[in-house]
């Protein structure tokens, strides 16, 4: 693979300016421009967050996605001809695992609550029974790749008692015990906290829906730091409205932004964050770490890291 002009696509501006990537690049033999869709024709790579048409129109031989997700991506197109797609899973244990921990501290120390009534001046406090600590409650990952490790070694540092599901079932640092899939309810029974981090796939969409939440215990709390189509929404809803759960906090969604109109926005225990899980300010010098390994290994000629196709 013969990577001479390697493009930052301008999409990357969702998460942090293309320009201070093209910087922290600047070491490498090639040149490294910001592009947007018209101007991919020169490039034989691409930095991108977003999947566009002109990707498949450009003569390009790798893409990466600063995503570890790459369900926006036409694999078998690419894999038709011949481009190489990579993406960036492995490097989002902190900040994805420091985020859920911190959904988890906001509904069990209420700051949420405080939050809000902040912002209406006014000195409120809970009911005396209703803040909690999180030791010694049972938080069950489902997924146990870069992400779900990533927050069950946060949440056993603080005294959770962890569980995981994981297609394997195969045991992981951090877990007292990992189910299999097909144990999913079993697994989720006496959980306080559900978080799902799994990838987007055939067998993951709609994972988690009146079923499986009817699994959990009433005083539960969803998190889902994975994909919004992971969860079936409207049975979320649905949940929610009756009480089988007790909230959610909710990073991704079927449909993003979530519309104004959603019932989501309404809940008082469900926290609305905007798909930015992931985001701290040396994400870029991440990816950068990433792509400049694979460019070297490009021009070696050896197979890339974390290639999807």
């Amino acid at each position: 693979m013969q990577i001479q002009r390697l493009g930052i696509h301008d999409s990357v501006s969702a998460v942090f300016p293309p320009e201070r990537l093209r910087e922290e690049l600047s070491d490498l033999d090639l040149a490294v421009p910001v592009v947007g869709d018209d101007e991919l024709g020169d490039c034989d790579a691409v930095v991108t967050f977003g999947y566009s048409d002109a990707f498949l129109d450009a003569d390009l031989q790798w893409i990466h996605s600063i995503q570890a997700g790459y369900d926006r991506f036409p694999l078998d197109a690419f894999e038709k001809r011949g481009v190489a797609l990579t993406n960036s899973t492995g490097i989002h244990d902190t900040s994805v695992g420091e985020f859920a921990v911190g959904l988890m501290l906001s509904f069990a120390r209420r700051l949420h609550t405080y939050v809000r009534a902040q912002a209406d001046r006014e000195w409120s406090r809970p009911a005396w029974d209703t803040p909690f600590t999180l030791d010694g409650e049972r938080l069950c990952v489902v997924g146990l790749g870069t992400l779900g490790q990533g927050i069950a070694e946060r949440a056993d540092a603080l005294g959770m008692e962890v569980v995981g599901v994981r297609r394997s079932g195969t045991p992981t640092p951090h877990t007292e015990e990992v189910y299999t899939p097909d144990e999913l309810h079993e697994a989720v029974a006496d959980a306080r906290f559900v978080a799902l981090a799994v990838p987007l796939t055939d067998e993951t969409t709609g994972l988690v829906g009146a079923d499986e939440l009817s699994a959990m215990r009433e005083d539960a709390y969803l998190l889902n730091v994975a994909r919004g189509p992971v969860v079936a929404q409207e049975e979320l809803v649905g949940a929610l409205r009756d009480g089988d759960i007790a909230g959610a906090g909710l990073d991704v969604f079927e449909e993003e932004p979530l519309p104004e109109e959603s019932p989501l926005w309404d809940f008082e225990e469900v926290l609305v964050t905007p798909h930015h899980a992931a985001a701290e300010r040396d994400y870029y010098r991440h990816i950068a770490g990433l792509v400049r390994e694979n460019a070297e290994r490009a021009a070696s000629g050896t197979e890339l890291t974390n290639r999807v196709v």
